[in-house]
């Protein structure tokens, strides 16, 4: 298949990029910038809410892969709000241009404050505007696809642990913390559960889903258990050799943290089985 990646040049993007290659599809790949995406791709340096007629410009597209998303990991920034009108016409355009699938990056973030298994039919109530805009998106998706002949796919991300710089987690923000040669991380108490997935297991299991449509809907990218936040990062911190030390207690919880969540597996385990 031929897959069309936005935002091929983040963090998330470029270990994604080469996850689809990896698997044998094709890959065009856009960003403002793609200096760091796998050359076997080929990329289109642009701005995709610019193209007037998308579908046609990325030279029809089997899939596209809907990562492009500024300020992350900032869940409090305006651009999450500002922006959504401009997620939402960029794939209205391929929809109404009759792309065959439209996958796009969600976030545990879209719940709120839940506690135990999140399942696609789990309600939503997010509590910060980068959940909130999400969530929005993930309805808007669902609606404009609806009586057309586009199926759609819902990738909601959980907890990536990398130790690459390039990012804004706390994986990445450890890690530059090291290299700076700092001997000491400030923490809060790192009691809260999450579902921790590692960045290469992460990016091959979304190649695996944009590889296939048999499997459609809300898709939950995780390892589909909880871990406690303390422990992955201190096991994190052994796995790398670093030296540097957790400061416990320096900063309190979030509000909108949940004491213990993860993704329900059952339909990433089976893609994974096919």
């Amino acid at each position: 298949m031929k897959i069309l990646v936005t935002g091929a040049n983040g963090y998330i993007g470029q270990g994604v990029v080469k996850a689809i290659l990896d698997s044998g599809n094709e890959v065009i790949a856009t960003d403002f910038s793609t200096q760091y995406v796998d050359e076997r791709a080929k990329r289109i340096d642009c701005n995709v809410f610019d193209i007037e007629n998308p579908y046609e410009y990325f030279e029809n597209p089997d899939v596209l892969l809907h990562l492009a998303w500024r300020d992350s990991f900032v869940h409090t920034s305006p651009f999450h709000i500002q922006d959504l009108p401009s997620h939402y016409a960029f794939l209205k355009k391929m929809v109404d241009e009759g792309i065959d699938r439209v996958c796009v990056m969600g976030s545990m973030h879209e719940i709120g404050f839940f506690e135990g298994s999140i399942h696609e039919d789990t309600p939503c109530h997010p509590m910060n505007l980068y959940g909130i805009s999400k969530n929005a998106l993930r309805n808007c998706v669902e609606l404009m696809t609806a009586n057309t002949k586009t199926k759609w796919q819902w990738l909601r991300g959980y907890y990536i642990v990398g130790n690459s710089e390039f990012g804004d987690s706390i994986f990445s923000k450890i890690t530059k913390a090291e290299h700076e040669g700092k001997q000491e991380f400030p923490f809060t108490m790192g009691q809260n559960q999450y579902d921790f997935i590692d960045y290469k297991d992460f990016c091959v299991q979304v190649a695996a889903v944009v590889g296939q449509d048999e499997v459609n809907g809300i898709i939950n990218i995780g390892s589909g258990r909880p871990e406690k936040l303390a422990d992955r990062v201190e096991r994190f911190i052994k796995e790398n050799n670093y030296h540097i030390q957790l400061k416990y207690g320096a900063f309190p919880d979030r509000p909108y943290d949940s004491k213990a969540v993860w993704g329900d597996g059952s339909k990433i385990a089976k893609i994974m089985r096919k």
